[in-house]
């Protein structure tokens, strides 16, 4: 196999492995522009700690005084997306 064969076979395996990258980007795009949210249906304790920077003790002081809403599975608190953004949005200034 020359170079050039070489190179052309390089090509076409990138552009293999980068077409099933570009329609699921497409996908979320047009997931976006529908004006589709991308968030999961519930969050955990980690992700209210990073969005809201929220500490161990105050999720704990939310849930115990009813402010967070959550559903227990096991050892996991989770916790209802809508329902947090509900809570945000009824405490808009």
């Amino acid at each position: 196999m020359n170079s050039k064969e070489k190179k052309l076979s390089f090509m076409l395996k990138v552009k293999d492995l980068i077409e099933p990258v570009v329609a699921r980007l497409e996908t979320i795009d047009s997931k976006i522009s529908q004006g589709k949210v991308l968030r999961p249906e519930y969050y955990r304790n980690e992700d209210l700690k990073k969005m809201f920077g929220l500490s161990n003790n105050t999720i704990i002081k939310y849930r115990q005084t009813g402010i967070l809403p959550y559903t227990k599975l096991g050892d996991i608190f989770l916790y209802n997306s809508g329902k947090i953004d509900k809570i945000l949005r009824s405490n808009e200034s």
